[in-house]
């Protein structure tokens, strides 16, 4: 029995020595840890706060300049900057760089408005009875909907606005009887990745 509570009084005599000698190495580590990660929550706190500013700047009409590894809040409300004044070359970049980074509801909403930017055009070609410009404005439009709703099927904005667009085709038949799913235009107005069917094939 003597020999038993020895052996524990020892164990606990080498325990209490190993703390001794550990306790300021594992204080330390905390202390690095506890800073590290107060550093890690100010750097995402600053940047919230830089996102937030560049958001309510941009929804007040100013120009601020984006990149694609700001934050894809950030990114969508330049997307949206740029849709509301047909800026569609550069909305249309800010898309496909957030379609890389961004949740599926932040894309459905970046393809939403660069949508809206794109039948906006085609309402002007149409109200200046320009038909065949606003033909391949129409079908990319439909096409950036059909993109939201693959992302958000519940988005009824996007349902409602795909409606629109086919309505519009249909009021104008010449759309499809011209060229039905080809999309011609001036290479310089559209861009060069534009789906279609060339003529000739079933």
């Amino acid at each position: 029995m003597m020999a038993f509570s020895t052996r524990i009084t020892n164990v606990r005599n080498k325990a209490r020595a190993l703390w001794r000698e550990t306790k300021s190495s594992i204080l330390v580590a905390l202390f690095l840890a506890l800073i590290l990660t107060t550093a890690a929550l100010l750097t995402e706190w600053r940047g919230a706060v830089v996102a937030n500013d560049a958001i309510e700047a941009m929804r007040a009409g100013r120009d601020v300049a984006v990149d694609a590894n700001d934050r894809p809040e950030t990114i969508l409300a330049r997307v949206a900057f740029l849709a509301a004044r047909s800026d569609i070359d550069r909305a249309r970049a800010l898309v496909e760089t957030l379609d890389r980074s961004g949740s599926s509801e932040t894309r459905a909403r970046g393809h939403y408005l660069l949508a809206n930017a794109l039948l906006r055009k085609a309402f002007d070609h149409v109200e200046r009875s320009q038909l065949e410009a606003a033909n391949p404005f129409v079908n990319l439009a439909k096409r950036e909907y059909r993109r939201a709703l693959q992302l958000a099927p519940d988005y009824w904005d996007a349902k409602f606005n795909l409606d629109v667009a086919a309505r519009l085709v249909r009021d104008f038949p010449d759309f499809e009887r011209n060229s039905g799913d080809e999309l011609s235009a001036d290479p310089k107005k559209l861009w060069t990745d534009i789906p279609g069917k060339p003529k000739g094939l079933p």
